[in-house]
C-alpha cells in the first residue's frame, strides 16, 4: 500500500507533485496504521514558511501525539480545512482525502532526494 508516484521521508509522510506547482503532503498508510484512530489535527496557517525538517503541526490519536515534519522547505499554500471536522480522513484515506497541506518548494529538485516507494518500503520493514 505504497503508491509508487510519491515521494517519502523516514519520518513516513508523503509529498505528490515534482515541484512545478504546489506539492500536497500528508502521512502514509503506515504511519496512520501505527497512530490508530486519529481524532484531532492541528496544520499551520497559509502563508507559513517551512524548512525542511521543521514542524508543520500535530496529530493526535488515541495512543498518542505525535509531530508532522516538513518533507521539504516552502511556503504552505493550502491546509486541508476538512480535517478539522474529520481528522479520521487520515485513517481512511490517507493518499487522499487525508492529505494535510499544499506547500510551494523553495527548491523543487529537492523533492527528489526523497524516498522513491521501493525505498520508503525497505524502510518499513526493517
Amino acid at each position: 500500500m505504497i503508491p509508487e508516484d510519491l515521494r517519502y521521508t523516514a519520518e513516513h509522510e508523503w509529498v505528490s507533485g515534482d515541484g512545478s506547482g504546489p506539492v500536497r503532503v500528508g502521512i502514509t498508510h503506515y504511519a496512520q496504521d501505527a497512530l490508530g484512530d486519529i481524532v484531532f489535527v492541528q496544520l499551520p496557517d497559509e502563508g507559513t514558511k517551512v524548512q525542511a525538517g521543521d514542524s508543520l503541526g500535530e496529530i493526535e490519536s488515541t495512543k498518542s501525539v505525535s509531530e508532522i515534519y516538513a518533507p521539504i522547505a516552502g511556503t504552505v499554500v493550502a491546509k486541508n480545512a476538512s480535517l478539522v471536522d474529520e481528522p479520521e480522513l487520515i485513517n481512511a484515506e490517507p493518499y487522499a482525502a487525508g492529505w494535510l497541506v499544499e506547500i510551494v518548494a523553495d527548491d523543487a529538485a529537492s523533492i527528489g532526494q526523497l524516498l522513491d516507494a521501493g525505498a520508503y518500503q525497505s524502510l518499513t520493514e526493517s
